[in-house]
């Protein structure tokens, strides 16, 4: 069988140049070769007569040359033109910049052209076609793909070293996956699978092999979640926590309500802790739908069940929120609670570190310092990460060491559709809180173009004169010349002096030192700044309830869950919230991005949205989870395959746990290439 780790500058093809530009796209070795899919493809295989063909349409003819090309000079410009004609009808052929082409064409042959047809005037014209010689298939009467390349690295160039490596491995590919499910699933084996994907004769052929790949990269990742969250299961045994540690002790003390979605979380939470099975759970919630809350019930059942907690956070600023908000409703009940974040001074840290090694303190919230060694519990009984998208499974699992089986609580404020919840946290349980408090006002969100300008800074100052404040959030931290995005500099510099030169403006992005983003929010905070000019470093982020603006500019170059998390910043206190979106570019898509925005405040139903309109690579990370990054699958288009796969995985998983039968020693390998330093096999 073939070695697929071979290097890929001995493929046919790759010279030193290609090899460097192949190495950018992440392409080292034949396997990464031959699984790098085209984007997409062009149908180049049905030929027309040129009487055929519309304006503005990519058609395939085949034509004989009617006269020598000719080679013109424009302005410092070349253009080479040539005449073609079919049985229907003439065509003139141009290329720019291409003297080479001189002798590429006989007068009198046959060659196929494939291009963009222009009808002007009764005379018809392509420019730039591809083209190929007589009975010598290329470019054109085929299939084409598609690849997403790197400047300098032609799709021609891919093709044929593609074609080259397709060739060495066809027929020498071992199978990955068990016959049983080649047969049950109808699922292509995987020389013709690999081979379609890249070259499929028909469309056909490409629906079958698309179906195998992808079902086999979902059905791996599900496979190794599945297996990774039956090993906490059947791990030794986790903290049985109290029964008489009651919840309620903190719901009395509130003053306000729960809403029926949190107690209904509360009680999934309770019962979970209270079992001996270690809890493993995913706590979902939109942006102010207390989930903190929620937190601090389960915090202080661990506590009164005698262990302490641990609670990590992504930022230093929203570590102090969560310890001011912790403090105000359990200090009362005393339990006492901690923080620790890089910039504390290290007399100050030393004494935390002794205090929380005997036990002294309960609660101990920090950001990815409290994962360094030096950190050590008493008896941590109970994790939990704010943000959880912010921290990989690594640093989940390395604070969790710190205890003996604690229970582990995950939260997020990103609402993500239940189907993508099950790739990227397959190894939780999931809750989530689908309800806001009753007190919540709806974000009033508009979309509006550069002719709004005006009127949107006349609002900004209306509100401030009011005594509110305002973000502006943009994309880029500096100028640059390749993209028209306005920069958090630049827009300083305009708000500052030009727009508001009556107002404090400040500005803040992530390339800023911890300690100078944290002084900035506590101004801000504290009213001694009007208007905050931002990247997403404020997406999450400290809550200022006097904010009641939030103005995005570039709109379009955000995921609407950037976008919605971006909204849920303002809002926070008594004032009726604005959240307004400048967009520029007129495509259907944007256009329907920005109409979901501003119909819904439904975080899960724009997640849906967001998904579908961009795809699951955008819209989630992956590789921030510690998973691989799908190569092939599409969570919204594949959704259907999913669900298939992950009732296969529970099937296979029910029947072999630890994949020791000798026909899941495929599946065993697969997921151990995949997730080699996550999960144990």
């Amino acid at each position: 069988m073939i070695d697929l780790n071979k290097n890929v500058q001995y493929i046919k093809g790759v010279g030193p140049t290609k090899l460097l530009l192949l190495n950018k796209l992440g392409i080292f070795t034949l396997k990464d070769l031959i699984t790098y899919y085209p984007r997409t493809y062009e149908d180049r295989s049905k030929l027309k007569y040129i009487s055929e063909c519309n304006d503005g349409e990519e058609a395939l003819i085949e034509t004989v040359i009617c006269n020598n090309l000719t080679n013109v000079r424009l302005k410092g410009k070349t253009m080479q033109r040539v005449i073609v004609r079919d049985e229907t009808e003439s065509a003139t052929i141009t290329w720019f910049n291409q003297p080479y082409l001189k002798g590429k064409f006989k007068v009198g042959e046959k060659y196929k052209f494939f291009g963009r047809i222009t009808k002007k005037g009764g005379k018809v014209m392509l420019n730039s076609p591809v083209f190929d010689i007589k009975e010598k298939i290329q470019n054109t009467g085929r299939i084409i793909p598609i690849y997403p390349l790197t400047y300098n690295l032609s799709q021609n160039n891919m093709r044929k070293i593609m074609e080259a490596a397709i060739k060495e491995a066809y027929g020498n590919l071992e199978e990955t996956l068990p016959q049983y499910l080649l047969k049950e699933y109808k699922l292509e084996n995987i020389n013709d699978a690999t081979k379609y994907i890249h070259f499929p004769n028909e469309f056909n052929d490409f629906n079958i092999a698309r179906y195998r790949l992808v079902f086999e990269e979902l059905l791996s990742i599900q496979l190794a979640l599945l297996k990774l969250k039956n090993s906490y299961m059947n791990e030794e045994k986790g903290i049985k926590f109290s029964k008489n540690a009651k919840m309620s002790d903190v719901i009395n003390t509130l003053p306000f309500n729960l809403t029926k979605a949190q107690l209904r979380v509360l009680e999934e939470i309770d019962q979970n802790m209270e079992s001996e099975k270690c809890m493993n759970r995913l706590l979902q919630g939109d942006v102010g739908s207390g989930k903190t809350v929620v937190a601090m019930c389960a915090a202080y059942k661990a506590i009164k069940s005698g262990y302490q907690v641990a609670m990590m956070v992504p930022t230093a600023i929203l570590a102090v929120q969560h310890l001011e908000n912790f403090k105000n409703i359990l200090e009362k009940l005393n339990i006492k609670c901690e923080i620790l974040v890089s910039g504390i001074t290290k007399k100050k840290k030393e004494k935390i570190l002794e205090e929380l090694k005997n036990g002294n303190i309960d609660i101990l919230i920090g950001t990815h310092a409290i994962i360094e060694e030096n950190v050590v519990f008493k008896n941590l009984g109970l994790v939990i990460t704010d943000e959880q998208h912010r921290f990989g499974v690594k640093q989940r699992t390395k604070i969790a060491e710190k205890g003996k089986n604690p229970d582990i609580l995950v939260m997020t404020a990103t609402p993500i559709p239940r189907t993508l919840a099950l790739i990227l946290y397959g190894d939780l349980d999931i809750s989530i809180i689908d309800e806001l408090p009753p007190n919540r006002k709806r974000i009033e969100t508009f979309a509006v173009g550069k002719n709004m300008t005006e009127r949107v800074n006349y609002f900004i100052k209306k509100q401030i004169d009011e005594g509110r404040q305002a973000y502006i959030v943009c994309p880029l931290v500096e100028e640059n010349e390749e993209m028209d995005l306005k920069s958090v500099e630049k827009l300083y510099e305009v708000y500052s002096k030009e727009l508001f030169p009556q107002y404090k403006v400040e500005y803040i992005h992530g390339k800023m030192k911890s300690k100078d983003k944290d002084s900035i929010m506590e101004r801000f905070k504290n009213k001694e700044i009007d208007i905050l000019i931002s990247t997403t470093v404020i997406e999450v982020g400290v809550d200022v309830p006097n904010s009641n603006i939030m103005v995005i500019e570039n709109a379009e170059r955000f995921g609407l869950a950037a976008l919605h998390q971006l909204r849920g910043r303002v809002g926070r206190g008594e004032y009726q919230s604005y959240c307004i979106l400048k967009f520029e570019g007129k495509s259907e898509n944007v256009r329907k991005r920005m109409k979901v925005m501003c119909e819904t405040n439904d975080g899960f139903i724009i997640s849906e949205k967001d998904l579908e309109l961009r795809g699951a690579g955008d819209f989630f990370g992956t590789m921030q989870h510690g998973l691989p990054e799908f190569k092939i699958a599409n969570l919204f288009e594949d959704i259907e395959i999913l669900k298939m796969v992950q009732s296969a995985a529970i099937k296979i998983l029910n029947q072999d746990p630890k994949l020791e039968k000798k026909e899941n020693k495929l599946l065993k390998e697969l997921i151990k290439e995949k997730f080699m330093k996550r999960i144990e096999l």
